[in-house]
């Protein structure tokens, strides 16, 4: 079965790989574009260029645009397949914290320097969250027990990028992370099942993933791993509560390598036209993200400074 799972996640990155080839063949960067989502649709990465299609398409940035999704291996196999795309200028990925922490945590041939990271555009937070019937009030009764017998405390999380909120959190409350149980889930979903049926005990999770489930009282929310609380959410920071926990989920967009400097620039020029545009402004209130555009020498440190610190993070995990 396992070798099954691999021939056909190649053969999907392949059949993947011939229609990039096809969409973006003979046809400059306005008339056809491809959007990659590293990941299944539905998550936060989809739910990101599938924003950037309507913005695209609904004031005439790009004539057409489709979106491709890649799954597998926190986003690496997409970032393994955009390295191959030498020249293809044609085509857009989004990456994140958690491709950078599958980066280092899968110890992935191919990295963030195989391609051509474009700009940072959004960011958005965890939050903690344990079930309405569990015994913990406050991030400070679940940290006490936490402490008292790590192994005890049952946490689960959607994806690479959970698993580092919780590993920081240790860290901020005198936790050691390897000696944490940790649950692993697919999404938001899996996790607030798990919650429910009582398989784990607290979770860290993007909070558009739970807010519903927060807003109908089947979750407590015990604090928001945010610098600010967020407009509109009355959910206490970690910060704020004594725990200097504020890593970004953040968003960014890469192009492919080999393009020219002018290709470069005019994907860059689409990129900040996007964002400007009614539509995203939208996407970025209804999705409570929170926009940190970064472009330029400035994003370059901002990439080398977050593959560092997360990389220290995921060593934490090991």
């Amino acid at each position: 079965m396992a070798v099954y799972g691999i021939v056909a996640t190649a053969v999907i990155g392949l059949a993947a790989f011939f229609s990039f080839q096809s969409a973006t063949a003979g046809s400059d960067i306005r008339s056809n574009l491809t959007l990659i989502a590293p990941a299944g649709a539905g998550g936060g990465w989809d739910t990101f260029m599938r924003e950037q299609q309507q913005a695209m398409r609904a004031n005439g940035l790009v004539n057409n645009t489709q979106v491709v999704n890649i799954p597998g291996a926190a986003g690496t196999i997409g970032l393994g397949q955009l390295s191959t795309m030498e020249g293809q200028a044609n085509t857009l990925m989004v990456t994140g914290a958690g491709l950078v922490a599958g980066v280092a945590q899968l110890d992935s041939a191919v990295t963030h320097d195989d391609v051509r990271p474009i700009a940072r555009v959004v960011e958005e937070y965890d939050v903690v969250v344990v079930p309405a019937d569990s015994p913990y009030e406050t991030i400070d009764e679940l940290v006490q027990a936490w402490r008292a017998n790590p192994a005890e405390v049952a946490w689960t999380g959607g994806g690479t990028f959970d698993q580092l909120v919780i590993t920081e959190l240790a860290l901020e409350a005198g936790v050691e992370p390897s000696e944490t149980t940790y649950i692993p889930k697919s999404g938001g979903g899996e996790s607030t099942q798990a919650l429910i049926t009582g398989t784990a005990d607290a979770a860290t999770s993007g909070y558009m993933d739970v807010a519903d489930q927060i807003e109908a009282g089947r979750l407590k929310a015990l604090g928001m791993a945010a610098p600010q609380r967020l407009d509109g959410v009355e959910i206490p920071t970690l910060t704020e509560q004594g725990y200097e926990v504020d890593l970004a989920n953040w968003r960014a967009v890469l192009a492919p390598p080999g393009i020219t400097d002018e290709e470069f620039a005019e994907l860059r020029t689409l990129l900040e036209e996007s964002v400007a545009t009614p539509e995203w402004q939208e996407a970025v209130e209804r999705n409570k993200w929170t926009e940190v555009y970064l472009a330029g020498e400035e994003f370059d440190e901002f990439m080398a400074s977050e593959q560092e610190r997360i990389a220290m993070l995921v060593e934490e995990i090991s």
